[in-house]
């Protein structure tokens, strides 16, 4: 593959103002080495991350992570990486997060296939570019510089700089595929920060500053939505008297953002549903959008409102917390679950009077699906892994 050589790469990223986060990891960091060791790098890049163990990417992604060489962690480091460089004081349309993922050639033969998948993320649109190499191939040592070049390449490509284009190096039947997910501008006001939420529903979609008020709200990372979520849904509608609206919080207290991809491919399950998007990562900011709302919520999420670990370990700021709830909420609309074959009853969990006061506590008998998330994701990982 034609290398972009570092040295223009990095005058044309100076010229467009780019701030730029890197991360590598299980191959390809020789790209990092290479920029910060050009004159004028320090002008360009704020950080170089190469978090090699899994323990490492875990940790800088807030979880475990399904799979390791994926689009999905690809993007989610270069989301991480993006918002590292805005943390720095980039703005929002200067910042560049880029990140390879490899599997490479190692001591054992691997079994599965040797791949690069480089992800980069502007406040414009998520991208994804992956190659499968051909095993035995080439040494370790030729698929980091492929690595490597890859991911300059890509940086180039994000921000429209000139350089090769070409697949040098590459061998027959090597292709460089790509996924490209340009945002409309109402995303791009709520990655920046500059909007609060989203309405999507009969396919416009508006944003909205003004509190959205006397709602029947369902939060949820919907990752997937499935029928067990439409079934409590339905059964909500008819407690609340009102019809539903989903929320999607872009944002998390642990997490990444949602880059692009990710948002759109969880956007697009509710055809026919109205959908908030926010940034509302805590329910207390969930409230400031929705105040006098009922909520939707399942025994786990309803738990942690009173839970002082969600208030940096305060019981104070727990029980202020509560109140707060209990004084701005409508109502709550709570589920139990299955937990280790066992149904978790929400009546009988250990909260705050005041929360309890406010929420209707749905039996086994009215409301029983045990459908896990986790559960349908690993089923599709599998799927994907053997199709």
């Amino acid at each position: 593959m034609h290398l972009l050589e570092p040295q223009s790469l990095l005058d044309q990223l100076a010229a467009r103002g780019t701030r730029l986060v890197a991360v590598s990891s299980g191959g390809g960091s020789r790209a990092i080495s290479h920029l910060v060791a050009t004159p004028g790098a320090s002008a360009v890049v704020v950080e170089g991350l190469v978090p090699y163990a899994r323990e490492a990417v875990d940790r800088l992604l807030g979880g475990h992570q399904e799979s390791f060489c994926s689009s999905r962690t690809a993007r989610r480091l270069a989301v991480a990486a993006w918002q590292r460089a805005t943390g720095c004081g980039a703005a929002p349309e200067s910042a560049l997060g880029a990140a390879v993922v490899a599997s490479l050639q190692t001591v054992a033969p691997k079994r599965g296939a040797h791949r690069v998948i480089v992800a980069t993320q502007t406040l414009s649109a998520t991208s994804v570019a992956s190659v499968e190499l051909e095993k035995g191939a080439r040494s370790r040592s030729d698929e980091e510089d492929l690595a490597a070049a890859l991911l300059l390449r890509r940086i180039g490509d994000a921000v429209g700089a000139d350089g090769a284009r070409g697949a040098g190096g590459l061998r027959s039947g090597e292709g460089i595929e790509v996924a490209h997910t340009a945002a409309p501008p109402e995303w791009r006001r709520l990655l920046a920060g500059t909007a609060r939420a989203v309405r999507i529903a009969a396919r416009e979609t508006t944003v909205t500053d003004d509190p959205a008020a006397d709602r029947l709200v369902f939060p949820g990372s919907f990752d997937p939505l499935h029928d067990g979520h439409r079934a409590m849904a339905r059964l909500a509608e008819e407690i609340a008297e009102r019809p539903a609206e989903y929320e999607l919080s872009i944002a998390n207290v642990d997490k990444p953002l949602l880059d692009y991809e990710e948002i759109q491919a969880r956007a697009a399950q509710f055809a026919t549903e109205t959908l908030w998007l926010t940034r509302a990562a805590t329910f207390l900011e969930k409230l400031a959008i929705f105040p006098r709302s009922t909520f939707v919520l399942g025994a786990d999420t309803f738990v942690r409102l009173a839970d002082p670990r969600y208030y940096g370990g305060s019981t104070a700021a727990a029980a202020a917390a509560t109140r707060t709830i209990a004084d701005l909420a409508r109502g709550l609309v709570v589920f139990g679950r299955a937990c280790e074959g066992e149904f978790v009853d929400p009546a009988q969990l250990d909260v705050p009077q005041p929360l309890r006061a406010i929420t209707y506590f749905v039996s086994e008998r009215e409301f029983r699906r045990d459908i896990s998330s986790t559960a349908l994701r690993r089923e599709k990982l599998g799927d994907d892994a053997t199709a």
